[in-house]
């Protein structure tokens, strides 16, 4: 199982981490000092496990939990057990209160590891039920973006500037076109240029070296001409 660490507190990611390379199933993917460095690596990684403190500057650990789509097995790794009924309200595997023995460790993991080879018998390819939206780290806040409200993206290196049908300001996300570009349906959302997504349902026209949506152009490259002919069904 991947999994990932998220705990403000360096000490104790470098006991989680220690814990972690004893458990043969477990690959360690990241360690976090937040929830929006956690957000980050979920939306560039597969991760199957995640051990989370609770109490932590920003963004806490409950309020990172209950944003979470695509639900990962969760762990809370925390000295406050006053916060343990919320924690297994939203369905977590275990509840661990530092300092934490290895054999407490080791029984939680088990109990992961149990659930997620049931969840792998459970559900059949092509059952899955595809997801109408995305959430997005931007302005210190977990943002829920649906697919339909998005007209197109720009890639700023490191950054995406989303721009959608219900606002004028577009939403800044620390995170890479091609990485944003793999979470949306390929049927939806066409890559047209390097730094250019469209939705194609918000296409008003094309033209040589332009798709128009709504008052903006959007240029496209010779090198995505086969992505417009998928778009349109037309050689270009």
């Amino acid at each position: 199982m991947n999994c990932i660490i998220i705990d403000d507190e360096p000490l104790a990611l470098e006991l989680l981490e220690d814990n972690i390379r004893m458990v043969d199933n477990l690959q360690l993917v990241a360690s976090c000092r937040s929830a929006a460095q956690a957000m980050q690596v979920l939306q560039e990684q597969q991760v199957d496990l995640i051990f989370c403190d609770i109490q932590m500057p920003g963004i806490s650990g409950l309020q990172f939990v209950k944003s979470l789509v695509n639900n990962p097995l969760i762990i809370f790794v925390t000295a406050y057990e006053e916060f343990a009924l919320d924690g297994f309200e939203l369905d977590v595997v275990d509840y661990l209160l530092k300092p934490v023995s290895i054999d407490r460790f080791l029984k939680a993991c088990n109990k992961a590891f149990v659930l997620f080879e049931q969840s792998k018998r459970q559900i059949e390819p092509g059952t899955e039920k595809p997801r109408k939206y995305i959430f997005l780290y931007a302005d210190y806040n977990l943002i829920k973006v649906n697919h339909a409200d998005i007209t197109y993206i720009e890639g700023l290196k490191d950054y995406v500037k989303i721009y959608t049908t219900n606002s004028p300001k577009a939403i800044i996300s620390r995170v890479t076109i091609k990485s944003l570009e793999s979470q949306l349906p390929g049927d939806e959302f066409f890559r047209v240029h390097k730094s250019y997504i469209v939705n194609l349902e918000h296409v008003h026209s094309i033209r040589k070296g332009r798709i128009k949506i709504a008052d903006e152009e959007i240029p496209f490259s010779d090198s995505y001409k086969d992505v417009i002919t998928r778009m349109t069904g037309k050689l270009t």
